[in-house]
């Protein structure tokens, strides 16, 4: 019976993704917001169920985040349309303090930690490559912020620096906050550049949030599966 909850789970939240996605392409605006709604309480319900109490460090933080990630996508609907996107920013950056919590026992495994251990080549390509990711975001966006300047610096800090944490996981949950690192500088590009213009802006931002979401999640399931040492998990 649990295997097949779970599968009923990820089968409705494969048909919900389906019919969200559809719902942009189609400019159907309400099904696309209230489908919304669904998408992470299924991927949560989801990992609860795969990963049963007690649930390690790990699990817990990253159901927090997808709690989160939940507000982020219902809440502004329900706030003053002023300061929707605020509010939308303040949940999700919530969401990557969570995710940068759950990744950062396992630092030492990942891009910042092979550099830190000694340069090594891996370390440093990767480190770049994220470092030059904030530099270039907060490079494109940084003009068009005003007051939100130094918040949007704070989020996108948070952001990369959960992404890079990532790689000390799995390749799973490193390939998902990457996806999930690029859903994130869409919005940003969208809402702060006045040179951005992807057709269809919408259903890529979503497409990358909901699979980045659901690597970042399945792969931490597969890690919980594993018993990682407790000294890793509890550092």
């Amino acid at each position: 019976m649990p295997a097949l909850r779970n599968r009923v789970l990820a089968g409705l939240l494969v048909a919900t993704t389906a019919v969200h996605l559809g719902a942009h392409l189609t400019s159907a605006g309400r099904v696309a917001d209230v489908t919304q709604w669904f998408l992470m309480p299924l991927l949560a319900a989801w990992v609860a169920m795969e990963v049963r109490a007690p649930r390690d460090r790990l699990v817990r933080l990253v159901l927090a985040g997808l709690v989160a990630s939940w507000l982020g996508d219902t809440a502004p609907h329900l706030a003053p349309s002023g300061s929707r996107f605020l509010v939308m920013v303040a949940f999700f950056l919530c969401a990557q303090v969570c995710y940068v919590a759950a990744f950062w026992p396992f630092r030492a495994q990942s891009v910042l930690g092979l550099l830190r251990a000694g340069g090594r080549r891996a370390g440093t390509i990767g480190t770049l490559a994220y470092l030059v990711a904030l530099v270039a975001l907060i490079a494109a966006c940084a003009p068009g912020t005003g007051s939100l300047l130094v918040p949007t610096v704070v989020y996108g800090v948070c952001l990369v620096s959960m992404a890079a944490l990532a790689t000390g996981v799995n390749r799973r949950v490193a390939i998902g906050a990457a996806i999930f690192l690029v859903s994130d500088s869409l919005i940003a590009l969208q809402a702060f550049t006045s040179w951005y213009a992807v057709p269809e802006h919408g259903f890529w931002v979503m497409l990358t949030y909901v699979v980045g979401q659901v690597l970042i999640a399945s792969g931490v399931v597969a890690q919980a599966r594993r018993r990682a040492p407790v000294e890793i998990l509890s550092t």
